[in-house]
């Protein structure tokens, strides 16, 4: 391979040599000046280049580079149309702390776009790269006024510029137009949580300008995106979603859907796609945009912005944070309903880490618990009451590190719980236990020993500072005029605005940061961690030795151990307010409000140790404010709040509390008395249900009592009266109880018959149901003979509702009036139903006995007493029992014994005999029918249970419905007998119970489950029983998911047309069938974008229609379906194209060139620049023939030359363009030609002498470029002249084309032309044309471009 030499030769001295070498770094070139490097040396290179930049007009760009080489490289930059010299627009700065040179262009133009270059030069040799510069216009060349605005934004910017060239106490003012235009972006978009700590990160102080300034830049941001945004919320800043992966969002309604939206880190523009595997990718869901950052490294971390046609739109700042995992989590077992616990020990601490589950983000909960240790190097997930659906992949991710391990659950071994929900327990699996604790604890001794030592180096060089200081005094001293000796005091600071200090959640002051002024303007130090900063009085130089750490961090001296905590006081008591210095040798002053306080009878200044009180007594409300402590030039504030709550005396809410007691149609009055701050809002209740003022209550409000007045009290009136109190500072409720005394209601039945024989009727009643707020003394009782008009007065009988009535006759019947009295009166009336005395009633059946076991010698059964008792208790039970075959019942219990319970032990049965039972009620009327007969039981021993079912597999599946198959479990004696039927279980994965799909037993080794829900997810089991109970379950090895077996996507319709022409105004329509499973996700695309907004897509099961109505020229494209499902994807193009009825070509004119021949030339179709199929065709007409016939057809160009026109003969041409749709209507030239006249004429002719016509080849009519598409024919000609006729050779690329079968060649007349029939991206390149005879050669030749 050669290579061309560069045109730019690299200067070098005399005496030097220029050896070339290869860099590791591609696109880096070297140039060595000597032949041979002493030992230890090196020439330049970069270990970092700088990277092309593409970015949005306005915004900074930057090239970095990192450059290596002993002796250290010169870098200087340079471009190559223009030059450096502008300090306000090219910035060249070095970081000592990265290594790093850049240079930077704030507010970059359009101008600024080139290519710049970066030189590293020592003694040895030097090192040249390029980079490449391009700049996006903002609005895509806006109006002169967009412009003037640039000029006015690159002179503000030139303005900031030289404002950070300040000296250290000039950057404490922080003044309009002076701040990092980043910190702005950032405060747009964040949450007023974070106002506190952005400003902290960029040392702004005055919070009162900060809103006034960000109110102003909200206003002016609002108004620019107005223009293009209809709606914005829901921003949600950047953050490590999944390992590797960032994503921030936001919602958003743009005003045109094609408005171009731009992605920017660190102000360069990034390319995003809306494929998800690339690098940066946008999801857009309705009106929710999300991007995303995958494959995350240490480069990703900056600033993020999203732009709508040049408007910031979103600014969030991405920081990685540097932490490691010392200890990963581990696989976890856990039992059934017991707790899993993972554990992770950080390199550092941090605050929060993200836990998944299955690749879903885990929160704190009822499921998950998720805490930190106080050092916050240990971090647990906690997964409670671990179900079969938990188990899974669990990660833990920290930063870019991330760590993950399974949780393994395993069933329950208690055999008794099989298939069943057991208790929680109360047990943990997992954890590190001491170990992790153990390893926190060392890294926390290394990581404060690392403090320890920075501090001390810190030390040493303030020390060093100092000396430095000292020796320049005296220099100083003896240059100034002496002055008289003054007494020494301690110097104070120049006067400057300086904000006060922050106080902790421990109440210890934090100092501003003080940032000491660089050379140049981006060597400013790191800012120093907060806890670390020195009180620092006055900016200082100082000369730096040794290694480059914070200078900003000293011993912070006497600081507050604990400071002031908000405080709450009621007016009246007293109020403490408590602080702790770190030293007992130091005083302070209280302040309240801003002003010093002292000591008086009320408030007490008390000072113990290192720790100082104020004591307010008899707190009123003008001791509510802020109270500040200041020792030592440190203070801590807080707030103290004096309240006036509801209050109420002792004595009278005791009072209150008190039940009042009255009688029906009586007052009842409440009344208490309070104090408290008004307005007070005053509400009663009764039974919790608030009372509002009507005819019967009346509530009087004053401000200090409150009366509440019930007139004519009811029953229903009585229960709790409770008073709230409510103001601003609290609530306090009294609680009281009303007692109206009534009669009671009546008793209520239903009537219990406890005995009706001849000699007695007993029987009882329920008590009534309100007994008016007395007891119930005794009933009173009237009967009534059944047949009578009389009653008889029994009496008034205890408190108990039971009677015994002695007094009847056999066979009659009785009716019953009972009235309950207390002391408040009697009730009213409740009459019982007939009893009859002396009639034998019968009681109904049992329930059917129910076989409890079954041994060879015992059967035990149970059964229900009869809902028909006879009127009368139930005094036992007969059993009978018959032998399979038999008609006869024999009775098992002895008939004087009835048996007493509900179930009863047959023991008097043969061993592998098969028997019935019934039972019949005994009451004291006699025995009642008896029950309908048992199922029968074989008397022996129980079976055992069936084995596991064999080869358990899916059959079939669809989104409805799964067929399942398996084999019967084999028979073992002694230990599993024989399967007699089976149970399918079905347990959905969110649930934990199971539940059987069958309610009798299968008898078959198949089923077929219906009724699922498509595409979720179930757990299937099998279970064989017999006799002996069921066996224990057989599951799938895995999940199912409903839905037919994977289909990989596929085209069913093998004849879908991929090229269509419409015509303009038409629908389109194209209609795609496939097939897969499961459900695929369809995309439409158009020409590798989403499809506009008019255009629908229809998806069905298996067919996918796109429908283009009434379609116009701007549809056509070609359209893209991806059918994508879990197996794979499978796509299909087809080019629409949408044209209508070509317009008619223009005037067409003729012309002789070369007797014997034509051109025909006409003005283009105004179809032409629109449709770039539109071709032309020519027809030709003569006098002789009079017909019209074609002379040539597709025509791309606006010529043509026609061949053998003869003399004598009128000709006429038409052309018609033509297009995908069919032919425009002609344009038709002039006649050509006259007719003659016959005559007959004569001619002397003088001898003639011979003429010699012979001419070297030349060409009258060129080739002319052409551009075609791809798979259309192409059409060459020219025309040659020459005598003898030349031989004419077709080339392409200089490779002769006349005898390739696949080029149509002609020369008719010296015209010579060739047809391409299908063009493709091979035909592409030049193609020539060599004319050749005896007496020269002559070439012509042309481009042929193919239109992808």
């Amino acid at each position: 391979m050669k290579f061309t030499k560069s045109k730019e030769e690299e200067p070098t001295a005399p005496g030097q040599v220029a050896i070339r070498k290869r860099s590791k770094v591609p696109g880096v070139m070297i140039t060595q000046f000597v032949q041979e490097i002493p030992a230890g040396k090196s020439h330049p290179d970069f270990s970092r280049k700088p990277i092309a930049l593409t970015i949005q007009e306005g915004k900074l760009a930057v090239f970095k580079a990192i450059t290596t080489g002993d002796p250290t490289p010169t870098v200087t930059w340079a471009r190559n149309n223009g030059d450096l010299s502008d300090p306000e627009r090219y910035v060249v700065s070095f970081d000592p702390v990265l290594g790093e040179h850049q240079l930077q262009m704030p507010n970059v133009g359009v101008d600024q776009a080139d290519t710049y270059k970066c030189y590293a030069s020592n003694e040895y040799g030097r090192a040249i790269v390029t980079v490449t510069l391009n700049v996006i216009e903002v609005g895509f060349k806006k109006s002169k006024a967009m412009q003037e605005a640039r000029l006015e934004q690159r002179e503000k910017a030139a303005v900031d510029l030289k404002r950070t060239l300040r000296t250290r106490s000039e950057q404490k003012e922080k003044k309009d137009g002076e701040v990092d235009e980043k910190f702005w972006e950032l405060l747009l978009s964040a949450d007023k949580k974070d106002y506190e700590r952005i400003c902290t990160e960029y040392g702004v102080t005055d919070f009162r300008w900060m809103l006034k300034k960000l109110n102003e830049k909200k206003k002016e941001i609002e108004e620019q995106q107005s223009q293009y945004i209809e709606h914005l919320s829901n921003l949600r800043h950047i953050e490590i979603k999944t390992p590797g992966c960032a994503e921030f969002e936001f919602e958003m309604d743009l005003k045109d859907p094609n408005a171009k939206i731009f992605l920017f880190k660190d102000g360069v523009m990034v390319p995003f796609t809306f494929d998800t595997a690339e690098k940066h990718s946008l999801r857009q869901v309705g009106r929710k945009f999300i991007f995303s950052v995958h494959g995350l490294n240490a480069e990703d971390a900056g600033l993020y912005q999203v732009d709508i046609e040049g408007v910031n739109v979103f600014s969030t700042d991405f920081k990685i944070p540097v932490v490691d995992f010392l200890v990963k989590i581990q696989e976890v077992k856990a039992v059934e309903r017991e707790d899993a616990v993972f554990e992770c020990v950080l390199s550092a601490p941090f605050p929060k880490i993200s836990w998944q589950g299955k690749s879903v983000a885990l929160e704190q909960g009822e499921k998950y618990d998720i805490c930190v240790s106080e050092d916050m190097l240990i971090h647990r997930l906690v997964v409670k009451d671990c179900m079969q659906v938990d188990k899974g992949i669990y990660a833990a991710v920290a930063g870019m590190k991330s760590c993950n391990a399974w949780l393994i659950v395993e069933a329950d071994p208690d055999p008794n719980q099989r298939g069943k929900k057991g208790a929680r327990k109360t047990t943990q699996a997992g954890g590190g236990g001491a170990d992790l604790i153990r390893i926190a604890a060392e890294q926390q001794e290394k990581l404060q020993k690392e403090r320890e030592e920075r501090m001390e180096q810190l030390k040493q060089i303030q020390a060093e500072e100092a000396a430095a200081k000292e020796e320049e005094k005296p220099a100083e001293e003896g240059t100034a005029a002496p002055e008289p000796p003054k007494p020494k005091a301690k110097p104070k600071p120049k006067p400057k605005p300086k904000p006060e200090p922050k106080t902790d959640s421990e109440g210890v002051a934090e100092e501003p940061e003080v940032e000491e002024q660089q050379p140049e303007p981006e060597e400013a130090a790191a800012p120093p961690p907060p806890e670390e900063e020195p009180p620092s009085e006055e900016p200082r130089k100082r000369v730096r030795t040794g290694p480059l750490v914070p200078d900003t961090i000293i011993d912070p001296g006497v600081h507050f151990t604990s400071g002031l905590s908000d405080g709450h006081a009621i007016i009246g008591q007293s109020a403490e307010m408590v602080c702790k210095l770190s030293s007992e040798k130091c005083d302070g002053i209280w302040y309240k409000d801003g002003k010093e306080i002292t000591a008086t009878d009320d408030l007490k200044i008390i000072k113990d140790g290192a720790v100082h009180k104020l004591i307010v007594s008899n707190c009123t409300e003008d001791d509510s404010g802020k109270y500040r402590f200041e020792a030592d030039g440190r203070k801590t504030e807080a707030m103290l709040v004096v309240e006036d709550p509801p209050r109420m005396n002792q004595d009278d809410l005791a009072k209150f509390s008190e039940p009042v007691i009255i009688k029906v149609g009586q007052n009842a009055t409440f009344k208490l008395d309070f104090v408290g701050r008004e307005p007070m809002k005053v509400q009663w209740y009764n039974e919790g249900e608030e009372m509002l003022e009507d005819n019967h209550i009346r509530i009087e409000k004053s401000d200090s009592h409150s009366r509440l007045l019930l007139v004519k009290c009811q029953r229903k009136d009585s229960g709790e009266i409770k008073l709230k109190l409510k103001n601003e500072f609290g609530t306090i409720e009294a609680l009281s109880r009303l007692i109206v005394l009534d009669k009671p209601t009546n008793p209520m039945g239903p009537v219990e018959v406890l005995e009706a024989s001849a000699s007695c009727v007993e029987f009882k009643w329920r008590s009534p149901k309100d007994d008016g707020g007395s007891p119930i003394k005794y009933y009173n009782i009237e009967r009534n003979q059944i047949g009578r008009n009389t009653w008889t007065k029994i009496g008034n009988i205890p408190g108990e509702p039971h009677y015994k009535d002695t007094d009847v006759d056999h066979g009659r019947r009785y009716c019953y009036r009972i009235r309950a009295v207390t002391a408040e009166g009697i009730s009213d009336v409740f009459e019982t139903n007939d009893i009859q005395a002396g009639t034998k009633a019968y009681p109904g059946p049992p329930s059917t006995p129910k076989v409890v076991s079954a041994f060879k010698n015992c059967i035990t059964l149970a059964w229900s007493p009869p809902t028909n008792t006879g009127g009368t208790n139930i005094v036992g039970y007969n059993m009978e029992k018959r032998k399979r075959g038999s008609n006869i019942w024999g009775q098992v219990n002895p008939p004087d014994e009835p048996i007493k319970g509900k179930q009863y032990d047959v023991k008097d049965v043969v061993e592998g005999m098969e028997y019935e039972f019934r039972v019949s009620a005994i009451n004291f009327s006699g025995a009642g029918e008896p029950s309908a007969p048992s199922e029968f039981v074989i008397a022996r021993d129980p079976k055992k249970p069936p084995g596991k079912v064999i080869d358990l597999k899916v059959t079939d599946s669809t989104y409805t419905s799964l067929s399942l198959s398996w084999t019967k479990p084999k028979e073992e004696e002694g230990v599993q007998d024989e399967a007699k039927a089976y149970f399918v279980e079905l347990r959905p994965a969110e649930n934990t119970e199971w539940g059987r799909c069958n309610s009798n037993p299968l008898i078959t080794t198949f089923y077929t489950i219906l009724g699922l829900k498509s595409m979720a997810m179930y757990w299937v089991r099998v279970v064989a029983t017999n006799e002996g109970g069921d066996g224990e379950p057989r599951d799938l090895d895995n999940y199912i998911i409903a839905m037919p077996p994977p289909v990989r996507p596929n085209f069913t319709n093998r004849k879908m047309k991929s090229f269509m022409v419409m015509r303009a105004e038409n629908s389109a329509r194209v209609n795609i069938n496939f097939e897969a499973s499961p459900m695929p996700t369809i995309i439409w695309l158009k020409d590798g974008m989403p499809v506009p907004k008019h255009v629908t897509v229809s998806n069905t099961d298996g067919m996918s229609q796109l429908l283009i109505p009434s379609a116009e020229r701007s549809d056509s494209g070609i359209y893209t379906i991806i059918v994508k499902n879990i197996v794979g994807q499978e796509t299909f193009s087809v080019e629409i194209r949408v044209t209508d009825d070509p317009k008619p070509p223009g005037p067409v004119e003729l012309e002789e060139n070369v007797p014997g021949t034509l051109t025909v030339s006409w003005e283009p179709s105004p179809d032409e620049k629109r449709d770039n199929h539109l071709h032309y065709m020519v027809m030709k007409r003569d006098s002789i023939k009079c017909t019209w016939h074609t002379v040539a057809e597709r025509l791309f160009n606006n010529n043509f030359t026609a061949v053998n026109i003869m003399p004598g003969r009128e000709y006429k041409f038409r052309v018609y363009a033509k297009n995908d749709i069919g032919l425009s209507e002609p344009s038709e030239s002039l006649t050509w030609g006259v007719v003659r006249k016959k005559e007959k004429f004569s001619l002397n002719l003088a001898p003639s002498k011979p003429c010699n016509f012979d001419s070297a080849p030349i060409f009258t009519v060129p080739l002319k470029t052409h551009t075609t598409p791809e798979k259309y024919e192409c059409y060459m000609s020219c025309a040659v002249r020459g005598d003898p006729i030349p031989h004419v050779t077709w080339y392409r690329n200089n490779v002769s084309l006349n005898t390739n079968t696949n080029y149509y060649i002609t020369n008719t007349c010296g015209v010579c032309s060739m047809l391409i029939l299908r063009v493709g991206a091979k035909d592409n390149g030049e193609y020539k044309v060599v004319a050749e005879n005896a007496l020269g050669r002559a070439e012509c030749s042309t481009q042929l471009t193919i239109l992808e």
